[in-house]
């Protein structure tokens, strides 16, 4: 008599009892061996045990099931052998898929509790019957589940989840966390402030405010992140922060057991601020973080309008926008900043003694990151960009600087630098660079698009000092393999160096003096050609 492998399939749906020395697992698995005894007459023999506790029967993903249908497809499993049907599965769908399985790899299933055969229609009808029950009994214990949830917030009652930044949970109950309540509340108020959602997630960033720290049951730790734009708006509308408790799918709201964060006043502001928002009755000046919104202007008079572009699974890329160019909010912001604190810390001595005297009581490095945006804000009026320079119009005026001022501070420092000075304007210009397209490389590190004239002088220095460097070690070596290792670098980014190290040492000298001039993605272009660029003007 040929042999007859039997596998014992058990499930539990939940956790509750399998600490116990003899669960229900146990049970089952003990019924379905004696089965198996039973039938040694026909050649059953008990092969293996496929267990899954604390999984529910309405899904395949169970590790257990899958290692036997695995086993099964392998020839290993003849048999499958269960307490009841439901144990199998309680989703008549994914039952259906089951036996196909099992009648594509010739294997018989036995219920010990529910006799049928399911070699003939009468059998199918009764396995599908029960089944039908097996499946409505899921749905209405789903059904129970969501009633009690619902009855429970219904109450005001916290029916658990993850926890919300400033609140603490203690014996299953939202408690104040004083220490997280400042922090909501600094959200709530930075956002009617700043206006956008993306500044203030870097506000929020630069002062050190994350995500809730929490711990799951098992002891990991979770949060403790920057806040993200989609959970700070989650938390900007959350009427758990007004002492609520809501159930959003029935869209009903209950006054909780826990104490609220905030007032039903700052909430209505915040709420009235995302609407206009969304409608874009601000415009899109005020949902960009733009240092520079609404200030920038072509030298034909054309404004700058606030543009971005986002790909899938990446940041946002802002810029500033006219017809046929687009220049990063990264480019100018930053030269706009570095103008505004040469600015304070100049010889302000050719102003007006009262203009001269505020501007030395400003402490910008002192200045959060909202102060410090307002302050270059209210001096800089307009910033004019044309081909190979920017030019920054500031006016400063001395009410609204008032607000800024330290009266116990004096700015010491008294720099030279160039700046014309008209009625109520200060114009201060600065040479740029453009860089289309150009890829951040090994010489251009942090360098793209639009740089100071300084900085890409800065950028040929190294590059010339870096060809020279490689220059000596291939003249000495006759070999750039050590080079490759040493540097880090590939064999391409070396050799675009050695075309530079050889270019002709008049035109190398005219660059370095100034003489001609180029971006340094132009001067590696010419250094592999024979016919060279024609030099900036």
């Amino acid at each position: 008599m040929a042999k007859i492998n039997c596998a014992v399939y058990v499930r539990k749906s939940t956790e509750h009892g399998l600490e116990q020395e003899f669960n229900s697992l146990d049970n089952q698995e003990q019924a379905g061996k004696n089965y198996i005894l039973s039938q040694a007459f026909q050649g059953w023999e008990y092969y293996k045990t496929y267990s899954d506790g604390g999984i529910s029967g309405g899904t395949m993903e169970r590790p257990g099931l899958q290692q036997m249908l695995i086993d099964m497809s392998n020839g290993l499993v003849q048999v499958v052998v269960v307490y009841k049907v439901d144990r199998l599965s309680r989703s008549i769908l994914d039952f259906h898929t089951m036996m196909k399985t099992f009648d594509k790899y010739n294997c018989n299933f036995v219920s010990i509790t529910q006799s049928f055969d399911t070699s003939n229609s009468m059998g199918k009808l009764t396995l599908n019957m029960l089944l039908s029950f097996a499946q409505f009994e899921r749905e209405v214990s789903s059904e129970r589940v969501r009633d009690k949830i619902r009855a429970s917030k219904a109450k005001g009652i916290w029916m658990g989840g993850i926890p919300y930044l400033g609140y603490d949970i203690v014996d299953k109950k939202l408690i104040i966390n004083e220490t997280e309540v400042a922090q909501v509340r600094e959200i709530f108020e930075s956002y009617l402030r700043l206006n956008s959602m993306t500044e203030t997630v870097k506000y929020l960033t630069s002062i050190g405010i994350v995500s809730k720290k929490w711990k799951t049951a098992d002891g990991i730790e979770r949060g403790g992140k920057p806040i993200p734009t989609t959970l700070l708006k989650r938390m900007l509308t959350e009427k758990l922060y007004l002492g609520y408790i809501e159930h959003k799918r029935d869209k009903t709201i209950a006054r909780g057991e826990h104490q609220a964060i905030i007032t039903q006043e700052l909430f209505n502001k915040v709420q009235q601020r995302l609407d206009e928002n969304a409608s874009g009755k601000f415009g899109r000046s005020n949902s960009s973080p733009n240092l520079l919104s609404g200030k920038v202007y072509t030298n034909y008079g054309k404004k700058f309008i606030n543009s971005v572009t986002k790909k899938t699974h990446l940041r946002p890329i802002y810029y500033y926008a006219v017809k046929k160019n687009y220049i990063q909010n990264t480019d100018i912001d930053p030269i706009a900043k570095n103008i505004i604190v040469e600015f304070l810390n100049a010889n302000l001595s050719s102003l007006p003694e009262d203009v001269s005297h505020i501007l030395k009581q400003i402490n910008f490095e002192s200045f959060d990151y909202i102060n410090q945006r307002a302050l270059i804000r209210a001096l800089i009026d307009r910033a004019i960009v044309a081909d190979n320079n920017i030019t920054f119009f500031i006016k400063p005026d001395v009410k609204t600087l008032t607000q800024f001022i330290t009266p116990e501070f004096i700015n010491q420092n008294s720099e030279q630098i160039n700046f014309i000075k008209t009625d109520d304007t200060i114009i201060i210009k600065r040479d740029i660079v453009f860089t289309k397209g150009q890829q951040l490389i090994k010489y251009n590190t942090n360098h793209r698009g639009l740089m100071t004239k300084v900085e890409n002088n800065h950028l040929i220095v190294n590059a010339f000092a870096t060809a020279l460097k490689y220059k000596q070690h291939y003249e000495k070596h006759g070999s750039v393999d050590d080079l490759l290792q040493d540097e880090k670098v590939g064999t391409t980014t070396v050799y675009r160096y050695l075309n530079l190290a050889y270019m002709n040492p008049r035109k190398i000298n005219d660059v370095m003096s100034g003489k001609i001039k180029y971006t340094v993605k132009e001067l590696f272009e010419i250094a592999t050609q024979k016919d060279e660029l024609p030099p900036r003007n």
